[in-house]
């Protein structure tokens, strides 16, 4: 006796199928929006040189509570990213990238809240006059949140990319230029981020960069046929 296949469940898959890539798309855009604008405004408001540049931070409150703002919302979105690609890959998941990519991701943004955290406290620190305990008490305190997201957060930043990277490689969800264009940016991040603290931009111009090309992947006419075949 043979058994009708009913035709709902493969439209509901293949709507599901479409639909993941798409939230994965847009939530890595929002993360690159929104942890870009955040690093710059830490950045900006943070001097360098904490002997001179007490009254700059001090001026910077604005800049600091935006940031304040905007990370919670970063992380948020980057999770969603992360569980997203994860869930694109289904049964082709690989338990031990996925788990070291996981680890990493979910590091990085622990690092880059507990930064965001020192900046905060700096700033408390800061209000008011300041005497030359409290002054070493902020320099120190800058110091740690730029090794904090600008030493090791940019490390697992680097581990994350290059184990999705991989992942691609295996799967070939991918094609090999986007993993090459994964693989070369994680290694700036691995071996050459203590030369300027900026190069942590990398990292969400890269997210969005992958963001676009999933988006463009969605929506290409050829990739939902072969989604669809």
């Amino acid at each position: 006796m043979t058994e009708s296949v009913p035709s709902h469940p493969p439209e509901a898959m293949l709507g599901r199928r479409l639909t993941t890539p798409r939230a994965a798309a847009v939530a890595g855009l929002l993360f690159a929006v929104l942890f870009g604008t955040a690093l710059v405004l830490l950045r900006t408001a943070i001097p360098r040189d904490t002997a001179d540049g007490i009254d700059d931070l001090e001026r910077s409150v604005g800049q600091l509570r935006a940031a304040a703002v905007l990370m919670p919302i970063a992380g948020i979105t980057f999770l969603w990213f992360v569980g997203v690609v994860r869930d694109r890959l289904g049964q082709l998941e690989d338990r031990f990238f996925s788990s070291v990519m996981f680890g990493s991701g979910l590091l990085f943004l622990a690092m880059i809240f507990v930064a965001t955290a020192f900046a905060g406290g700096l700033l408390a620190v800061a209000r008011g006059p300041v005497d030359p305990i409290e002054r070493t008490i902020i320099g120190f305190g800058q110091e740690v949140m730029v090794q904090i997201s600008g030493v090791y957060a940019l490390r697992m930043a680097g581990v994350f990319m290059i184990s999705l990277g991989t992942i691609w490689l295996r799967t070939g969800l991918m094609p090999r230029w986007v993993v090459v264009g994964t693989y070369l940016p994680a290694a700036i991040l691995l071996f050459v981020a203590s030369v300027t603290v900026w190069v942590t931009l990398l990292f969400p111009a890269w997210v969005g960069a992958i963001s676009i090309v999933i988006l463009l992947n969605t929506f290409s006419p050829n990739r939902a046929v072969t989604r669809s075949g």
